[in-house]
């Protein structure tokens, strides 16, 4: 932005959301298929509502999976475990529709277009993409997680309300919150925290100016660096002035809802698609990841300020069909060396992505609540920045 002063706004909800119950019940099941078959095609969808889990989708795998029962386990961990939440684990229906990957898929992830004309250069050019699309990647120096603040802020009051409800030191807070903080920024840098929202699900017996008490002490002192706030800046803890009743009872949940605050809170772009219950043929999902990677090792290099990497796929096909990158005026080297380098560092073919983030584990419950980039509370394999030397390196030989 070319503004002097702005001010711009993020949100976050926590896994007690009713949409990041479904997100989370995809990829607990994903998981649960991955630890027995990792070849597994997977494409699982999730809605919740009173009283209700209906989960559907495409899955080609050799595990057995009790469904039902890993359903009722996550929602169990997520914390709806009594009748008094209006949303209980042990008592909800659970309905599976669930059919096998499409042929007409399989048979371009299977083998790519490259294999299939005989232009293949190695093994990596063995599985195409699981469908057409792009994916976005974005990284700034903001913070130490090299996200946009107002999201990092966001996702760590919502992780703080979780904290509190299940460490019983805040024992009348319930599962479902939001959060939203807006930053006022200063020349494209972030100056002061303008606004906090934090909207907590609760029981009926506490008062509101308990809440209020506790959520400024306990959850927003603890999480907002104080230099950010002043005098001026504006605190609403649950606005309306009541939030007992939440969770699937107060509203419909879907997988893949909440897709911005799963990124960057709208202060970089999104690809196509979600992420949630696809395995990593999927390149929404494991493209996001690697352009994610890639936008933060370049920050992380100092070869800019702000980055963000776009690339697009089409569906069997080994190889991207375009990369674009932008560094939004902030890059240190021409931009040109930049995106060169990048595609001699980084293997963006989704069965090199596979390999270089080692996304056959089934690490992907964690990654559905509280944001799957800038976490503090777990290293995913695209956070990490070990491949800052080998771009420097590239971008002085150019």
């Amino acid at each position: 932005m070319n503004q002097e002063k702005y001010l711009f706004t993020s949100e976050s909800v926590t896994e007690g959301h009713p949409d990041k119950i479904a997100d989370q019940i995809s990829d607990a099941i994903l998981d649960e298929i991955l630890i027995q078959d990792p070849k597994a095609r997977v494409a699982c969808e999730v809605m919740v509502s009173t009283g209700l889990v209906f989960v559907a989708g495409e899955i080609t795998t050799t595990a057995m999976v009790d469904y039902p029962e890993v359903v009722r386990r996550t929602v169990r961990e997520i914390g709806y475990n009594s009748p008094d939440l209006g949303f209980d684990a042990s008592t909800c229906a659970v309905l599976i529709s669930l059919d096998k990957q499409s042929p007409d898929i399989a048979m371009g992830v299977d083998k790519s277009q490259e294999v299939r004309l005989g232009i293949a250069q190695d093994h990596y050019d063995e599985i195409g993409a699981g469908d057409s699309g792009m994916v976005v990647g974005y990284a700034c120096n903001e913070t130490p997680a090299l996200m946009p603040m107002p999201i990092f802020l966001a996702h760590r009051l919502s992780f703080a309300l979780a904290e509190e409800r299940k460490s019983g030191r805040l024992p009348y807070l319930r599962p479902d919150g939001k959060t939203q903080v807006t930053v006022e920024y200063r020349k494209n840098v972030p100056y002061r925290v303008h606004t906090i929202i934090v909207s907590t699900q609760h029981n009926e017996e506490i008062t509101r100016e308990r809440i209020d008490e506790d959520i400024r002490e306990k959850v927003i002192k603890r999480v907002i660096p104080p230099e950010l706030l002043d005098e001026q800046t504006i605190i609403y803890v649950n606005p309306t002035g009541r939030f007992v009743t939440g969770g699937p009872v107060a509203d419909v949940g879907l997988t893949g809802r909440k897709i911005i605050q799963d990124t960057y809170g709208g202060k970089g772009a999104h690809g196509g698609g979600c992420f949630s219950g696809k395995d990593p043929t999927k390149v929404d999902r494991s493209g996001a990841y690697m352009a994610r990677y890639i936008a933060k090792n370049v920050v992380a290099a100092g070869l800019a300020d702000v980055f963000e990497i776009q690339v697009s796929y089409a569906i069997g096909v080994a190889r991207p069909v375009s990369v674009f990158t932008d560094s939004f005026g902030t890059a240190k080297v021409p931009e040109d060396k930049i995106q060169k380098a990048i595609l001699k560092v980084f293997d963006l073919r989704p069965k090199a992505i596979i390999d270089q983030l080692d996304l056959l584990k089934p690490i992907y419950r964690k990654t559905a609540a509280y944001g799957h980039f800038g976490r503090q509370d777990v290293l995913f394999p695209w956070e990490r920045t070990d491949r800052v030397d080998e771009l420097l390196k590239e971008v002085r030989g150019l």
